[in-house]
């Protein structure tokens, strides 16, 4: 079930960071547990009136000032044309109506997206006059806002949300598998060895695939349903690449899948991209699998082997849960290896573990290693429970949680993943206050 996107464009310096964060604010729901990994803020969840989006902030792609703001300018319309439900166009109340902003319109408008023509830096009534100078845009619409103060800023969440489409839930009697990784990882080569036919336009140009696309594809009578993550957009009438928004496209597939086949180039080992769109998998607690693709053109595949794999250990800690298996969709090696895995991690995401288990469970982790001192008061786990499944949640409940520190949390994990597997897949642990424990 894809959230929808809002995306902000507009010149430098417009106020487009300022809006993002304000929208995404306390109702910000992605939340940083990946530490040192996912730095990107320039996408997060957001929530207005029980309507759940993605905001985008388009200007925090550019880290660094660019002489060609002209380009800026036209990638953030691409992807905007490409990805978004919903555009704001931000305008700067303060310096007025200028030529490029008119020339951002004019693209944004040909695309037939849903566009809002925001007017910022307006912070009292008075100062509304400042919105006449903007109506040359031949727009009947300019809200006023002030990114910065808030002001008008409710009546504006108001009209996005009034624009944004019903999501629908995706009921599929098949498995649903994305498969993400960066650009030119092989993706789309290795859907046609999955599908065992050319289902995608594949070239050894990144940014090939445009759409993400849908399929079928069988093994052993099972049935498994393939998301292919939309490509980077390759060079077309606006002649400028936006692989830097890769990531962002990647949350729609992830998203709507069960289990993520993250793709890695085998020859080029691990890059900063790669652990991005990773976290993009953990955070929205999927299960994993890692595909070491490009098999067939890595020398010396014992010695690659340990190597990649010590990698992976130490980059993509987070999801140390996640098996890795080296395939080549060019060659089409070992490629029936994956559904049985993937199969396995279906089960262990709907894996339940009775109460009265779970709890000779903990006692038996509690005993190993006593939980230390809070405020001067023994900390307790009487009992836990499961309380979900897909991924597996668990509640622990204690006479003091704020006394069971985060890496006690991760031994907790740890000795549940020793005694109940749950491979390939988060799993997600909770704390919860027992009032009536005796300490």
């Amino acid at each position: 079930m894809a959230r929808p996107y809002v995306v902000i464009v507009g010149r430098t310096n417009v106020g487009k960071s300022t809006l993002f964060n304000r929208m995404v604010g306390s109702s910000a729901a992605i939340v940083e547990n990946v530490p040192d990994v996912t730095r990107d803020r320039n996408y997060m969840e957001a929530v207005w009136e029980d309507k759940a989006f993605i905001a985008v902030d388009t200007g925090g792609f550019y880290t660094e000032p660019s002489g060609d703001i002209s380009k800026q300018m036209k990638e953030q319309a691409a992807f905007a044309i490409e990805e978004a439900d919903v555009i704001i166009h931000l305008l700067d109340g303060k310096e007025g109506l200028t030529p490029a902003d008119i020339e951002l319109s004019k693209t944004l408008r040909a695309s037939g997206k849903k566009i809002l023509w925001v007017v910022n830096k307006i912070d009292t009534p008075k100062r509304e006059e400042r919105l006449y100078d903007f109506y040359a845009l031949g727009t009947n619409e300019l809200l006023p806002v002030s990114a910065a103060t808030g002001y008008e800023f409710g009546e504006l969440m108001d009209r996005i949300a009034s624009l944004l489409p019903q999501l629908s839930k995706e009921e599929s009697a098949y498995p649903r598998i994305a498969v993400v990784g960066r650009p030119n990882v092989g993706k789309s080569t290795l859907i046609n060895a999955l599908l065992g036919k050319k289902r995608m336009i594949v070239s050894p140009l990144p940014g090939t695939t445009r759409d993400a696309v849908d399929s079928v594809c069988s093994y052993y009578k099972n049935k498994y349903l393939i998301i292919d993550t939309a490509g980077i957009r390759k060079k077309g009438k606006l002649g400028f690449s936006i692989e830097r928004f890769s990531a962002v496209r990647a949350i729609r597939s992830i998203e709507r899948c069960d289990i993520a086949l993250i793709v890695l180039d085998a020859s080029a080992g691990i890059t900063e991209q790669d652990q991005n769109i990773a976290g993009i998998v953990e955070r929205y607690a999927k299960g994993a699998i890692f595909l070491l693709n490009k098999w067939d053109i890595v020398h010396e595949p014992e010695t690659a082997y340990k190597k990649i794999i010590a990698e992976l250990q130490r980059k993509m800690w987070f999801l140390n849960h996640a098996p890795a298996i080296s395939v080549s969709g060019m060659e089409k090696k070992r490629i029936t290896k994956i559904f049985p895995v993937i199969d396995e991690i279906i089960a262990e995401r709907k894996k339940r573990i009775p109460t009265p288990e779970i709890n000779r469970f903990i006692k038996d982790v509690t005993s190993g290693i006593p939980l230390s001192l809070y405020k001067g008061r023994q900390v307790k786990i009487p009992y836990m429970t499961q309380i979900g499944t897909e991924p597996p949640a668990f509640v622990i409940f204690s006479n003091y949680p704020a006394g069971i520190k985060e890496s006690y949390v991760r031994y907790i994990e740890k000795c549940l993943r020793e005694r109940f597997s749950f491979r390939g897949t988060p799993v997600r642990i909770y704390k919860k206050v027992k009032k009536q424990v005796k300490s």
